[in-house]
């Protein structure tokens, strides 16, 4: 299969790294396409490089992430807002007010440093520490100290809400 066919199956097999990334950096719909675009050219840019060490599914979660964060700093300088409002999470309403619970939670993940915001999206979707690690470039220990520092930050902030 040619290099180009096999970029192409990648990109469809993973597509939903990419929304799930430009969801939870992007405000608009249009924001979210042009970090769509930005991100599918990056890793195409980085194809030819990519040795298959990691799952496809690392290396696209970790060139969208850097994307995502350049992108935003670009942004700032604009005085750019980020929104986790389309950003959906699968879950059995258990208790009445779960969905204000998360509200809260996600108005309080908004407000974390992007780094810190990509880390415990990452957690929340359920990768291990591990693969977090792989992702962002941080050493496991690193992962570990920023999720739980994160979480006493969520924590103490959702405690005086």
């Amino acid at each position: 299969m040619a290099a180009e066919a096999r970029f192409y199956q990648m990109i469809k097999d993973h597509e939903g790294i990419i929304y799930k990334i430009t969801r939870a950096y992007c405000d608009t719909d249009d924001d979210q396409m042009d970090l769509y675009q930005e991100i599918v050219y990056q890793l195409w840019k980085g194809y030819k490089n990519y040795r298959g060490d990691a799952k496809p599914s690392t290396w696209m979660y970790r060139v969208a992430l850097n994307t995502a964060f350049t992108h935003l700093r670009k942004e700032k300088k604009r005085g750019h807002k980020v929104s986790l409002e389309h950003v959906q999470i699968n879950y059995e309403i258990k208790d009445n007010h779960l969905e204000e619970k998360l509200a809260k939670m996600y108005a309080q993940i908004k407000q974390l440093p992007d780094i810190d915001k990509g880390i415990i999206l990452l957690l929340l979707e359920g990768k291990k520490y591990e693969e977090i690690a792989d992702i962002t470039g941080f050493t496991k220990s690193n992962v570990a100290t920023r999720i739980s520092r994160t979480k006493d930050k969520l924590r103490n902030r959702l405690g005086k809400n």
